[in-house]
């Protein structure tokens, strides 16, 4: 029927969870980044197998759980600890796995946004499709941060959400992680940056193509953080989700000045300049 795949860095807080939505399946593999809290012997008491390795992107701890485990069943439905399933997801991705005729090798799906108890609909820029479901060896994982996921096959998308809980570790652990994901980020912009853009992308019918071009296109402009607030809060409405909204629309334009500042950092270091 369907295996699933949980990638995993010290997730004892997330990890009861996302196995619970999931309990439906007979092989779960947790691919665990050398946890040093009580990662594994959870992901073991819920008769998960368990496989591990360091961690350096996100792309190739991705890539690597796809090559290197041996997966019972030919459909793979990739989630973060973080993540977790929802029953609609389940009978809708159920229905894919047991038709014979499916011609689609990898299917897009929407996910939900939680922060302070309230789904984030309007601040988190909803909806982004995310490619998590799909045939196992028919898909390939590209991009260190922000992950792009590649098939040679047909791409389907779903009607199913999944829920992803961003903030389950505390705010300062969201500092932490994106901490990193924007040094990340701005390694990854600058080969970007390098790249002409391709205005016909902007009229894609493939949503992933246009999300993609009108990234690279507000990496050139001037002022980025304080736009992506004005994006978010007021174009998309962030106004709408309330306090969280608005908590939320800020920490993302601060996640943005990170990123802007990193770049900077970097160009100084590649010209030979001191910071």
């Amino acid at each position: 029927m369907i295996s699933v795949l949980i990638l995993t860095l010290n997730e004892e807080i997330n990890l009861p969870g996302c196995l619970a939505s999931v309990k439906w399946c007979d092989d779960i593999v947790v691919y665990d980044s050398y946890s040093t809290d009580r990662t594994i012997e959870i992901a073991k008491a819920a008769g998960a197998r368990v496989f591990q390795r360091s961690f350096d992107n996100y792309a190739n701890q991705r890539n690597a759980a796809l090559t290197q485990v041996e997966y019972k069943h030919s459909w793979l439905l990739m989630l973060d600890a973080d993540e977790q399933a929802t029953p609609e997801l389940y009978g809708e991705i159920k229905n894919i796995a047991d038709c014979s005729q499916v011609s689609a090798d990898l299917y897009r799906m929407r996910r939900k946004d939680i922060f302070l108890g309230k789904w984030l609909r309007y601040s988190s820029g909803y909806p982004t499709w995310y490619g998590r479901f799909f045939r196992v060896g028919k898909v390939r994982v590209e991009r260190e941060i922000n992950e792009e996921y590649h098939t040679d096959g047909k791409v389907g998308h779903l009607k199913a959400h999944y829920i992803h809980f961003p903030f389950n570790k505390g705010v300062a652990f969201w500092f932490e992680r994106h901490n990193r994901y924007s040094s990340m980020e701005a390694a990854a912009l600058l080969h970007d940056v390098q790249m002409p853009l391709e205005w016909r992308r902007s009229f894609s019918a493939d949503p992933v193509i246009r999300r993609k071009f009108f990234k690279q296109l507000a990496y050139r402009m001037p002022g980025r953080p304080v736009l992506v607030f004005c994006y978010l809060y007021l174009f998309r409405r962030g106004f709408l989700d309330g306090r969280s909204g608005l908590i939320y629309c800020i920490l993302r334009s601060i996640y943005e000045y990170m990123i802007d500042i990193k770049v900077h950092e970097l160009r100084r270091r590649a010209n030979g300049h001191p910071v």
